[in-house]
């Protein structure tokens, strides 16, 4: 069981930066593939980045790609998500989410893929 507590969102201005942050609870965090997703008023959640369980491999939505990093430090079991040059199409609350290595193929960018969830953080990109 792992249970994710998203930080770090707020407003800010266009063209400004945030870092979400997730801590995850759990000895076992360093064996979960991680993503982060974000939903928008009125639209699907999307997927935005992920992670694998090494830190190894990362993954960015096209949307992102250049601007958002993501990481994960294993001694705090906390996965970040760094995001520069933000714009106003960013605004979304914003997800993190987890999944153990369990010898499955792992569909990164798929939400059905993930098993646990936070509770959002809201990302707010003014004009």
């Amino acid at each position: 069981q792992v249970q994710l507590v998203e930080s770090g969102g707020g407003l800010v201005q266009a063209g400004g930066s945030l870092r979400l942050s997730c801590a995850a609870s759990g000895r076992l965090f360093s064996t979960y593939n991680m993503g982060w997703f974000r939903q928008a008023p009125g639209k699907e959640r999307e997927f935005v980045a992920a992670i694998s369980w090494s830190g190894s491999s990362t993954f960015y939505a096209d949307s992102v790609k250049g601007r958002f990093t993501i990481s994960r430090d294993g001694a705090k079991n906390t996965v970040y998500l760094q995001m520069n040059s933000l714009k106003p199409e960013d605004t979304a609350v914003y997800y993190c989410a987890a999944v153990a290595t369990n010898g499955r193929t792992w569909y990164f960018s798929d939400r059905t893929s993930y098993n646990y969830w936070g509770q959002g953080t809201q990302v707010t990109v003014s004009s």
